[in-house]
């Protein structure tokens, strides 16, 4: 049985429903080629609990590697430990100037209806992530902003605040499997932020992080290692760094390093950025060809609707339910 899958079928027809299914059906003809498949996560879809189908898809091995922002990195840690301190506002956009400074004075930030309660999530997490940066600065060592992360959820520190099944955490999927992960501008995050201030305070020396540069020399190296024999398609959440950052990898070793390089062997955006002058995320797909990133016969669809609604109907029609 596919209820999900089945009704999607049937129903998604026309218009951006049908490229739903396209999308979905592409997705799993480039999986039974062999190929591979990155999904980039922008905006807050850790907040908005993505990670219960994402995860699933990680553990299912429909996902190769993933990029998203610090955020995205971050707040599903966050979700992890202090799940029961979360506020829902349905009427958020009645909220007055004075509602929203109240929330800030109970340490509440909001995210559209979802306020994260900083405070909470921070408690649990900011002692242990900066045991391991600093832990690693005594070793001599460096690593990738996710690795740390990676270190704190393997080492059970913040299993006995878990307020979530841990399965849909996808960040957690991801540490068990040693995913790929490639966090473009990492600094603009929460623990970026008190990263940098430990290194203004002198307790952290900004070198025990790498940095996005060495995210790029990884992505390049992974990359050409994992196309030789195959493709890798490129599934993208919203716009901005997330999907802007890996996608450029192609172009750079095949321009810049004058080595012969496969594109990227499917392409797909769900965004509600609507086709605009001069803006990444609202550029239709073609325009990637200008810039040596797709094919022309690459198949590419644009999704144009609320990725919390939509992404997890394809990731349910790739995992057949």
């Amino acid at each position: 049985m596919k209820p999900i899958s089945d009704f999607i079928d049937k129903y998604f027809l026309h218009f951006n429903a049908a490229t739903v299914v396209d999308a979905a059906n592409e997705y799993n003809a480039q999986l039974a080629k062999g190929n591979k498949m990155m999904v980039t996560l922008a905006g807050a879809m850790s907040t908005a609990e993505m990670g219960k189908i994402l995860a699933e898809m990680i553990r299912k091995d429909k996902i190769h590697i993933i990029s998203c922002t610090g955020a995205n990195l971050e707040e599903d840690v966050m979700n992890l430990v202090a799940h029961e301190h979360y506020e829902r506002i349905p009427n958020y956009r009645d909220l007055t100037p004075q509602q929203e400074q109240e929330l800030l004075d109970r340490h509440l930030n909001r995210v559209t209806d979802t306020c994260i309660p900083e405070e909470e999530a921070f408690r649990r997490i900011q002692g242990n992530i900066e045991h391991f940066w600093k832990t690693a600065e005594n070793k001599g060592e460096r690593h990738l902003p996710h690795a740390y992360v990676y270190q704190m959820l393997l080492d059970g520190c913040l299993e006995k605040h878990y307020q979530i099944d841990p399965k849909d955490s996808w960040v957690l999927a991801a540490a068990e499997k040693n995913l790929p992960i490639v966090v473009p501008g990492w600094e603009d995050s929460t623990l970026g932020n008190i990263f940098a201030s430990n290194c203004i305070l002198g307790n952290l020396k900004p070198s025990t992080m790498k940095s996005g540069i060495e995210y790029m020399t990884f992505l390049a190296d992974w990359y050409t290692e994992n196309t030789k024999d195959q493709g890798l398609g490129f599934f993208q959440i919203g716009g901005g760094i997330a999907g802007d950052f890996p996608i450029c990898v192609v172009p750079m070793l095949e321009q810049d390093l004058e080595r012969p390089t496969p594109l990227w062997s499917y392409f797909c955006q769900i965004s509600d950025s609507t086709t605009s002058y001069g803006s990444y995320s609202g550029a239709v797909p073609n325009e990637k060809i200008t810039w040596g990133k797709l094919a022309e016969d690459t198949p590419k669809y644009i999704i144009e609707s609320d990725a919390t609604i939509v992404a997890p109907l394809v990731f349910a029609k790739v995992l057949g339910w």
